[in-house]
């Protein structure tokens, strides 16, 4: 890796962590979406920062940046786009909806019914979104990042099997240690007052924080991940990634295994971890760390294997110790 881009990955990560306290492997794994191409999402309880997270990102790296907030009343119009009648010409025209732009944050997906969630499908798989009779492509890069509460809270969906395979990578926030949660405070407390023009004053929060000067833009991104393409992966490498994908598969304790995109999802992360990391070659370490994020959101257990008190991390960790 050039050492441009060395600094570069090192200016995004401290632009980020002047707004977000904590949360690195996060800004890891975000990165490791925007270089491969693959879409992210994060899971975890209201309040640990991931909408801040993510548009704090799309700021720093000058990226056109869409949102949507995703309740139970939401129509995939909403989201996609539609056809709409114009009284004027009694013809219809294209709306096109947010889905239509660089990085979409998709925040707290699961809480809009499947209809609504399945719409993104197209877009995250082939790039593209059709309305009406027209397919329309959609911008260079796209990425889509999703937040969910955990299913255990209320008002929200399970998500599907075929829409949880179109992630790449599904990262579980915790909570921040006393310390981090202590520099939270301390920052909040810091902040003051923001003073609109109009007049009058409201408290500022983390988001006034955001720096409004890109550190890089679409260009600089592009040739990152053309550096990303450079990363050597060894033959050995790869054929761990198909003993493993294969070994969930067959496991007595799993109903549901990974396909052949949890491999390929797998390999290309590990590209891009060893890039963001300042090698030109994948390691043994790569796989281990990108595991846990590829796989889990795609193996289920058998009722059996729920009865003698399984969890999917206890599984995976065997697999990994067999690998």
């Amino acid at each position: 890796m050039t050492v441009l881009k060395s600094n570069l990955v090192s200016e995004i990560r401290n632009r980020v962590a002047e707004v977000v306290v904590g949360q690195d492997v996060v800004v890891e794994r975000i990165l490791i979406a925007l270089l491969t191409g693959g879409h992210l999402l994060l899971e975890g309880v209201p309040g640990l920062a991931k909408t801040l997270l993510v548009n704090t990102v799309a700021r720093t790296i000058g990226m056109k940046f869409g949102r949507v907030q995703f309740t139970i009343d939401m129509l995939p119009s909403d989201v996609i786009g539609s056809e709409i009648l114009d009284q004027s010409t009694h013809e219809f025209r294209i709306h096109k909806g947010p889905v239509f732009t660089n990085l979409l944050l998709a925040d707290e997906i699961n809480r809009a019914a499947p209809k609504v969630q399945g719409c993104l499908l197209e877009s995250m798989q082939e790039r593209k979104v059709t309305l009406g009779n027209k397919t329309f492509p959609l911008p260079a890069p796209f990425l889509v990042i999703a937040t969910q509460n955990p299913i255990e809270q209320a008002g929200t969906f399970e998500l599907p099997e075929a829409q949880l395979d179109r992630f790449m990578l599904c990262h579980r926030l915790h909570y921040p240690s006393a310390d981090e949660e202590k520099d939270i405070y301390r920052r909040q407390l810091n902040m003051g007052l923001s003073r609109p023009k109009e007049g009058g004053a409201v408290p500022r929060s983390a988001f006034d924080m955001i720096a409004d000067g890109p550190v890089c833009g679409i260009d600089d991104l592009v040739e990152m991940m053309e550096q990303v393409q450079t990363v050597h992966v060894s033959e050995t490498f790869t054929e761990h990634v198909v003993r493993m994908v294969r070994r969930t598969r067959e496991h007595n304790a799993l109903e549901v295994g990974c396909s052949p995109r949890a491999g390929l999802s797998l390999v290309q992360a590990a590209r891009a971890r060893a890039f963001l990391h300042d090698r030109d070659f994948v390691t043994p370490e790569d796989l281990f760390s990108l595991a846990e994020d590829i796989v889990l959101h795609r193996i289920r257990l058998t009722y059996e294997a729920v009865a003698r008190g399984l969890s999917l991390r206890d599984v995976l960790e065997e697999i990994m110790r067999e690998v």
